[in-house]
């Protein structure tokens, strides 16, 4: 008996593969005042080609530094890809969740008590776009989080 193979839909985080480097914009937040911090993100694929890992890291001026985390994979009974994904911030990571892929572009919303975090990743020539915006509490608008462009090494 053969076993399964990765499908179209595992060929989109394609582009995702690689280790870029580059800087990471921080929004002025409750976490601290706007800033600027060196930034490296890796997407590895792994479990036979059915997930691909992400592993990112910045390092802010003072030494202080941030990362996260992820597996993205796919549910093959909604053709839809996944986001499993724990950081540094110390909380336990919640379910995965559903990420929509529209014009190239990979979204995901993460909810919890507290917030909503947006999530987009693309790829633009040879730059990788992450942008992350909050949503507080009962606030009705999300505000900008972060932005990292990185360029793969």
């Amino acid at each position: 008996m053969s076993s399964p193979q990765p499908g179209a839909l595992h060929a989109v985080l394609e582009d995702f593969l690689g280790h870029w480097r580059g800087t990471t914009r921080l929004a002025a937040s409750a976490w601290g005042p706007e800033r600027t911090a060196a930034a490296e993100v890796s997407y590895t694929r792994a479990a036979g080609g059915y997930a691909v890992v992400q592993s990112y890291r910045h390092t802010e001026a003072d030494g202080t530094h941030f990362e996260g985390h992820g597996v993205f994979t796919i549910d093959p009974d909604h053709d839809d890809v996944l986001w499993y994904y724990v950081d540094s911030m110390g909380l336990p990571p919640g379910t995965p969740v559903r990420c929509s892929w529209v014009d190239g572009v990979l979204r995901v919303e993460r909810h919890s008590d507290r917030a909503t975090a947006r999530h987009t990743f693309r790829v633009d020539g040879d730059v990788l776009i992450h942008t992350a915006e909050l949503r507080l509490g009962e606030d009705q608008d999300y505000v900008p989080f972060m932005t990292s462009e990185c360029r793969r090494v």
